[in-house]
């Protein structure tokens, strides 16, 4: 048996059979444990992040878009550091115990963040100071970043040099083991999340509960760094043997600096650029660097494909709140949506792989890698002619708003007779006893007359710029009639907003399981109240009698429920109450999103998997961790990218933003394919071999040389002395 911390690649055996299970160290139950407890407390935060910022922190649209890729983009620069952190200074074992502290810590913070009774002081359900939690959210996802990021590039090799030379297979099964765990965890997360954050909680007042939805995540980090450092006795702690990106970094700014001090022209020229790097470093060097400049250089395209494919998170999600998600037996939540992009990686990989593939082969055709990354792009690009195609469905269905300069006036008749009125610019209307007029009207001017029944009666109306009224008409015309203040957004996450007017001639109570609507006075209305999707009933209470209505909901719509004068209490209360829909629900289905999820799985199963697959083998041996960061760079580059176009485009339709995504991963795509093609395939380990031969007779060149010149000093020595002799002897015979 050895003891922990031997290096397993030196060990002839095992560490023996009370550390193996199944042929495995014992340790990777622990690390692969970890992993899938990590995937899911980050890919659960993420799920509903997005929605999280629109509304809880009531943030629009492009605000919301931006700070979340500003997040992901962190999420892809921060495993550089962890990288360097890890090869130079603290190891990989304590990278991970440390950031992973600052991991939880940050899954904890987005926690409290969410809980909206901190601040709700009032208790109205909305927090008072919004600052507070939005500090503390943003200090949150730069811990959370930091630690996801850092622990990235450890975690994987850290369970890869548990293994031994002689357990090649088990080390190969430990990455698909880890692979599956990542999608496990991811796809995991994504469905239970949103469930969670749909739920109501609090302490004063039930809202939906992204603190439980962040909460849990938070739980899974503590879990996963618990096991980790449970086995801690058991693992193999390689030092940290010095970075490789700092040497290719120090190469390639000595090769920079060198040039600049050579370039007048009375210094020759080199071939390429590096080989300035020669007077301080090796040729192996300098031709490893070569090979991974030559790749990162196909890399400056790469980014646009991120910047469509991350915005499944958060555009692709926001597009989802208006629309139905009712698949029969099963409600899917807007952030519940992602979850068909793990569950198509998991079909997809292996039938591209098994199937596909080697038909291409089959039919002549030679589908090189980049060739694969091309078509992948180009799927990325039709997903967001899919996604913009939907977004002109969903325009046709969303109200028409009034504009900064507009108002729009709905009109309830609360009498029992019919009355006719008369609107500006409008044909005269005839609104029946207890019925709402079907659509609203639109003003430029804040004040309109209108007149009322015959002999008309005509009455001034006080509008609001930017807002939608309803004018509660009583059956008395010299009353002050009320205006109610109208909702101007859709509601919020899919819900329906739902009020109930008064036109008793006494207070009622109407209340169900999801709200209480509280007592309406007589000619009153209530606030508006959140009712989720599916059946509701609602009970009407007056004085000791009371009746029921129901109704069944979509999503996304506004109700307004008027109680007649004429109600009366038992069973044609269902009958008796009129409905006004103010916005009408939702109509197109989240089933239309599901091609524009499969063409961007297809795109990340081609350009993805392929990519690091070709990175892999274009990579100098010692180098591949440099293509790696430089990989993940990309990721955080395109990022950035959505971020300037959702703050500086600011286009007026989604649709045009996503055709105008699409058009510049064409435009991209078409650029690689030209870099692509004149890219020659190579083999490093080929080339390494020849500069390492080459090494090796320049060493053989240079022990024949120091022996040649041995051999001279000592026959100069041995003249030198027989001459020292003659003259001795000469010297005595003159004696």
């Amino acid at each position: 048996m050895c003891a922990d911390n031997e290096d397993p690649k030196k060990r002839k055996e095992s560490k023996g059979t009370s550390k193996e299970l199944c042929g495995y160290p014992l340790s990777i139950f622990f690390i692969v444990v970890n992993e899938f407890c990590e995937r899911f407390s980050y890919y659960g935060m993420r799920a509903v992040l997005v929605l999280y910022f629109k509304y809880f922190l009531r943030w629009d649209d492009d605000l919301a878009t931006s700070i979340y890729h500003v997040f992901v983009a962190l999420c892809y620069l921060t495993p550089i550091l962890g990288a360097i952190v890890a090869d130079s200074w603290l190891g990989k074992f304590k990278t991970i115990i440390y950031l992973s502290v600052v991991y939880a810590i940050g899954q904890v913070t987005m926690a409290v963040s969410a809980i909206h009774d901190i601040t709700d002081t009032d208790r109205d359900g909305t927090p008072d100071n919004i600052t507070f939690h939005v500090v503390l959210s943003m200090v949150g996802l730069f811990l959370i970043a930091l630690g996801t990021g850092g622990i990235k590039p450890c975690v994987a090799a850290f369970g890869g040099d548990q293994f031994g030379d002689h357990q090649e297979k088990q080390r190969r099964t430990f990455f698909s083991v880890f692979y599956l765990c990542i999608n496990g965890g991811s796809l995991l997360s994504t469905i239970i999340t949103p469930i969670l954050r749909a739920q109501s909680c609090g302490i004063y007042s039930q809202q939906k509960c992204y603190s439980l939805a962040f909460g849990v995540p938070a739980a899974l980090m503590m879990v996963a760094l618990v096991v980790f450092i449970v086995g801690s006795g058991m693992y193999y702690k390689a030092e940290p043997q010095g970075n490789i990106m700092l040497d290719v970094c120090k190469c390639i700014g000595f090769a920079i600096k060198n040039r600049y001090k050579h370039r007048s022209s009375q210094y020759p020229k080199k071939q390429h650029w590096m080989d300035w790097a020669e007077d301080k470093y090796t040729k192996l060097l300098i031709a490893q660097i070569k090979m991974v400049l030559r790749v990162l250089f196909l890399y400056i395209p790469l980014p646009m494909f991120w910047t469509l494919f991350d915005q499944k998170g958060s555009r692709w999600t926001l597009q989802a709140t208006n629309m139905n998600g009712n698949f029969g037996l099963l409600v899917i939540q807007p952030d519940q949506m992602q979850t068909v992009n793990p569950i198509l990686i998991l079909t997809l990989v292996p039938i591209m792989d098994s199937l596909i593939y080697p038909l291409i082969k089959k039919c002549g055709l030679n589908f090189t890698p980049l060739k694969r990354m091309t078509v992948g792009m180009m799927m990325a690009a039709i997903a967001f002619v899919c996604a913009a195609v939907v977004q002109t469905e969903i325009d046709k269905t969303l109200p028409t708003f009034p504009s900064a300069s507009q108002s729009q006036l709905k009109l309830l008749n609360m009498g029992s007779n019919p009355v006719t009125v008369e609107l500006p610019g409008i044909d005269p209307l005839v609104l029946p006893a207890a019925q709402a007029s079907e659509e609203f009207f639109t003003f430029d001017a804040e004040m309109i007359i209108m007149s009322i029944g015959s002999p008309p009666v005509v009455k001034n109306i006080s509008l609001a710029k930017g807002k939608r009224k309803t004018l509660l008409m009583t059956s008395n015309v010299t009353d002050n009639w009320m205006l109610t203040n109208d909702l101007i957004t859709k509601p919020q996450e899919g819900n329906n907003a739902i009020r109930f007017i008064n036109g008793m001639n006494t207070a009622v109570n109407v209340s169900t399981p999801a709200a209480d609507f509280g007592v309406i006075e007589s000619f009153d209305y209530s606030n508006y109240s959140q009712i989720r999707n599916g059946k509701s009933i609602f009970t009407i209470h007056t004085g000791s009698q009371s009746c029921e209505y129901s109704r069944d909901f979509g999503f996304g719509s506004s109700y307004t429920f008027f109680i007649p004068s004429t109600l009366v209490i038992g069973p044609n209360c269902q009958e008796s109450v009129t409905v006004a829909e103010d916005i009408k629900p939702n109509t197109v289905h989240m089933a239309l999103q599901i091609p524009q999820y499969f063409f961007i799985t297809v795109g990340e199963v081609m350009f993805s998997v392929t990519g690091l697959e070709f990175s892999y083998s274009q990579a100098p041996s010692n180098m591949k961790a440099v293509l790696q960061a430089g990989w993940l760079f990309t990721v955080a580059v395109g990022n950035f990218i959505v971020l300037i176009v959702a703050e500086v485009a600011k286009l007026p339709k989604q649709w045009a933003e996503y055709i105008l995504f699409a058009s510049l991963l064409v435009v991209v795509c078409f650029i690689f394919s030209i870099m692509a093609h004149y890219y020659t395939y190579i083999d490093p380990a080929e080339i390494e071999a020849q500069f390492s031969k080459v090494n090796e007779d320049d060493e053989e060149e240079d022990d024949k040389s120091k022996l040649q010149k041995a051999q001279l000093e000592m026959v100069k020595k041995d003249s030198i002395k027989s001459h020292e002799d003659e003259d001795d002897t000469g010297k005595q015979t003159n004696m």
